[in-house]
C-alpha cells in the first residue's frame, strides 16, 4: 500500500497538470505570469483566458494580455451576445437570463480591447466573458477604468489584466431561470511587466462618481484574500510579495 499511494499521486498530479494544460493551450500570451487559478472549467480564446464557474454562471477571472498594437485594432464592436457553446446548459449563462433583468451583460475582457483581431472581438461576447452589471456601474465608472487600462496600455506598451467579481456571500442576488449570480463587487489587476509594478481595484456594482476612482484602489493583496485566488504565482516570489502589498495612493 506504501508502493501504491505515491504512484497514485504521481498520477493525479500527471492527469490534472495535462488537463490544465490542455484547458489553457494557446493562451500562454494572457498567462504568462501564473493563472489565478487551475479550476474549475478554464477556457481558452485568442483574445483571453478565464476561469468558469458553473455555480454562478459567470467567471471566476478572465485574463487578457493587452499591447500598444493591440489598441490600434480596427474592428468594430460586433453586439453577437451568446451563449458559450463549450459550456453545457445548466452550467452556464442564456441570453433569457438577462432578458428583463435590470442589469447589463458586462464584459471582463472588454470589446474595445478585442478590436485588432475578428474572432477575438466576436469571442469577447461570449456569455463565460461577462457578468450581471448594473447598468450605471457598467456604463459609467466602469466604463472609465477600462478606458483608463487602454490608455496606460498605450502609454507604457504592454499591460496585463486579470478581472472578475466578488461576492458578499450572505446576499447573493441572481438572475434568470438559470439563476446566475449578480456579483456584489468587482476587482481589476493590472501588472506592468516593464516597470514590475501592479495596480488594483474592488469596485461595489453600484452608481458611483467616476471622480472617485483612486478611492478604490487596493492592494493585490487585498483582491487575494476576497478572492482565494493567487494573481503573478509565475513571478520570483521575494519580487512578488512587493508588487502585491503595494497600495499606490492615486492612478497611474
Amino acid at each position: 500500500m506504501k508502493k501504491i499511494i505515491p504512484a497514485l499521486l504521481v498520477f493525479l498530479v500527471f492527469v490534472f497538470n495535462t488537463t490544465y494544460a490542455e484547458s489553457l493551450e494557446g493562451c500562454e500570451e494572457h498567462i504568462k505570469f501564473g493563472a489565478p487559478s487551475l479550476e474549475p472549467v478554464l477556457l481558452c480564446r485568442l483574445g483571453y483566458a478565464l476561469s468558469h464557474d458553473a455555480d454562478h454562471k459567470v467567471p471566476d477571472w478572465v485574463a487578457y494580455h493587452l499591447t500598444r498594437d493591440k489598441i490600434l485594432g480596427i474592428y468594430p464592436r460586433s453586439n453577437n451576445f451568446r451563449p458559450d457553446p463549450d459550456l453545457p446548459r445548466g452550467e452556464r449563462a442564456e441570453l433569457k437570463d438577462y432578458r428583463r433583468s435590470g442589469y447589463d451583460r458586462g464584459h471582463m475582457a472588454p470589446a474595445a480591447a478585442m478590436k485588432w483581431d475578428y474572432q477575438a472581438m466576436s469571442e469577447s461576447f461570449l456569455l463565460s466573458n461577462v457578468a450581471p452589471q448594473g447598468p450605471r456601474f457598467n456604463r459609467g465608472i466602469w466604463r472609465v477604468l477600462e478606458k483608463k487600462v487602454r490608455d496606460w496600455t498605450t502609454q507604457r506598451g504592454e499591460l496585463y489584466v486579470v478581472t472578475g467579481p466578488v461576492y458578499a456571500w450572505n446576499e447573493i442576488e441572481t438572475i434568470g431561470p438559470d439563476q446566475v449570480s449578480v456579483p456584489s463587487y468587482f476587482y481589476k489587476v493590472i501588472f506592468d511587466p516593464v516597470r514590475i509594478e501592479a495596480i488594483a481595484f474592488i469596485l461595489p456594482n453600484q452608481k458611483l462618481n467616476s471622480d472617485d476612482l483612486p478611492t478604490f484602489i487596493v492592494s493585490v493583496d487585498q483582491v487575494e484574500a476576497e478572492t482565494g485566488l493567487d494573481f503573478f504565482s509565475e513571478i520570483e516570489d521575494s519580487v512578488e510579495d512587493l508588487v502585491e502589498a503595494r497600495v499606490h495612493v492615486g492612478l497611474w
